[in-house]
C-alpha cells in the first residue's frame, strides 16, 4: 500500500468518508494520521498492523473493532448525518473459504449485524475476499442488499482486475446513487486493490409520508483495499 498515491486516490474522489483495509495504525510515521492530517479528516481505527480504519469529515460515534476469526475483523461505527443516523461496518475477511464462512456466521451473528440494537439503516463495505459465489455469500445475500456497482468491473487485482472483493452490502432507507471504480491512473499503482467509490442516499420515509416528497441525504464513500 503506498501512502502517496493513496493520498492521491482520496484527495481525487473527495469522498466524506473512507473505509481502509489493511493499513497501518501504530508506531512512528503512522500513514493513517499522515493521510488524515494531509486530507483534513479525522481517523478511526484501533491500533495495530493490517488494521481496519475510517477516514471521515463527519464525526462518528461507537467506534469498536470485533475479530471475525482467522484474521478476519470488522470496524464498526456510527454516522450522526442531519439528525440521521447510519450504522457502518468495515469488513475484512480472508481467503480460505472454511475459515471464511466462520467469518461470514460472525458478521451475521447477534454482536454485529444480528444485533437488535441495529434500527437505523446499515452500510456494510470492504475486502470480502472471495473470487466467485464463496461460502457464506448465501447468508448475506439473504439478510442484506447487495448494492449496485458497475457491469463487469472487478477490484482486485488492481493490475489485472478479475474479481469483485470489494464491494457493499445495505439495510435499511439506504439507495446507491452512483458507483464507479477508477481504473486508470494512480489508482492502479497505489494498492492492490481498486477503489470503490458510491454515492450513498439516505432516506427518511417519515418525511415522505408527511409531505409526500422524500427528504434524503447523500454522501460519498470510498472504499480502498
Amino acid at each position: 500500500m503506498d501512502s502517496c498515491r493513496i493520498l492521491e486516490v482520496i484527495a481525487d474522489a473527495a469522498p466524506d468518508i473512507v473505509a481502509l483495509q489493511g493499513i497501518n495504525t501504530d508506531g512512528p510515521g503512522n500513514p493513517l494520521q499522515t493521510l488524515g492530517k494531509r486530507l483534513g479528516m479525522s481517523c478511526f481505527s484501533q491500533q495495530g498492523e493490517n488494521a481496519n480504519a475510517f477516514l471521515s469529515y463527519y464525526p462518528l460515534s461507537g467506534v469498536r473493532e470485533f475479530d471475525l476469526g482467522g484474521d478476519g475483523r470488522c470496524l464498526r461505527a456510527d454516522l450522526e448525518l442531519h439528525g440521521r443516523r447510519l450504522h457502518l461496518f468495515n469488513v475484512c475477511l480472508t481467503l480460505q473459504p472454511r475459515i471464511r464462512q466462520q467469518q461470514v456466521a460472525s458478521l451475521l451473528g447477534p454482536d454485529l449485524l444480528g444485533s437488535r440494537e441495529l434500527v437505523c439503516p446499515t452500510l456494510v463495505l470492504g475486502d470480502f475476499a472471495d473470487c466467485g459465489w464463496g461460502p457464506g455469500n448465501l447468508n448475506l445475500a439473504m439478510l442484506l442488499r447487495k448494492a449496485r456497482r458497475p457491469l463487469w468491473r472487478g477490484t482486485y487485482p488492481a493490475r489485472l482486475p478479475l474479481f469483485g472483493r470489494d464491494r457493499a452490502y445495505l439495510r435499511g432507507e439506504l439507495r446507491i446513487l452512483e458507483s464507479s471504480i477508477p481504473y486508470f491512473g494512480v489508482a492502479r499503482h497505489a494498492s492492490n486493490h481498486l477503489p470503490l467509490i458510491l454515492t450513498v442516499q439516505i432516506s427518511d420515509p417519515r418525511r415522505y409520508l408527511r409531505a409526500d416528497e422524500r427528504s434524503s441525504r447523500r454522501m460519498e464513500v470510498i472504499v480502498p483495499g
